[in-house]
């Protein structure tokens, strides 16, 4: 197992990203910034292309607190997992069963992929308009494009990665969400 660490930081300044500004990613692939608050999965984008192209790993999986919207669709006691396999996502949802740490499967919609369009790059980070809503899944098609093609899945855990209240196993705060379920996802191999 390799783990890779993802990190970004959206502090302005001078040389901040801007609204349309064109980035190159790992990889050669162009993406068109269409909101700068959606930092993370740039970075993301990087790690998972770097990950396919030079790890050549039997499986994928990411995990970041990247949408808020899925916490619209399933509040705060359930992650969210988007996989392009079905055997991992039913490895992914059993062990979070078996470790307090549950997922839902979403669908991967690919009526919303042309969302991503970009008339100027190969991508754009977020969609442009309203005419597919959909953020959390617009989000894991977008991740998608970086994954390569061995069995991937993307675990959105925004809404599960902090808790408003002492309740169960939480403490309020950041909860830790997915360590638990990854360990048990390892050892069951």
């Amino acid at each position: 197992m390799t783990g890779l660490v993802a990190a970004a930081e959206n502090m302005p300044s001078g040389t901040a990203q801007r609204p349309s500004d064109v980035i190159k990613h790992y990889g050669g692939r162009t993406v068109e910034v269409l909101n700068t608050d959606a930092e993370g999965r740039l970075v993301l984008a990087d790690a998972l292309a770097y990950a396919d192209a030079v790890l050549d790993p039997d499986e994928v999986i990411d995990i970041a607190t990247l949408t808020g919207a899925i916490t619209v669709a399933l509040g705060r006691h359930y992650g969210a997992v988007y996989s392009s396999d079905d055997t991992l996502a039913e490895r992914l949802v059993s062990a979070g069963r078996a470790a307090d740490d549950k997922l839902w499967r979403m669908p991967l919609v690919e009526d919303y992929a042309p969302a991503l369009r970009s008339p100027i790059a190969d991508l754009a980070n977020v969609e442009s308009g309203s005419t597919y809503g959909g953020g959390s899944i617009t989000a894991a098609l977008f991740l998608r494009e970086f994954a390569g093609k061995r069995p991937w899945a993307h675990l959105d855990v925004a809404g599960v990665g902090r808790s408003t209240v002492d309740e169960g196993t939480l403490t309020k705060g950041a909860t830790g969400f997915g360590v638990r379920l990854l360990v048990e996802w390892l050892t069951k191999g």
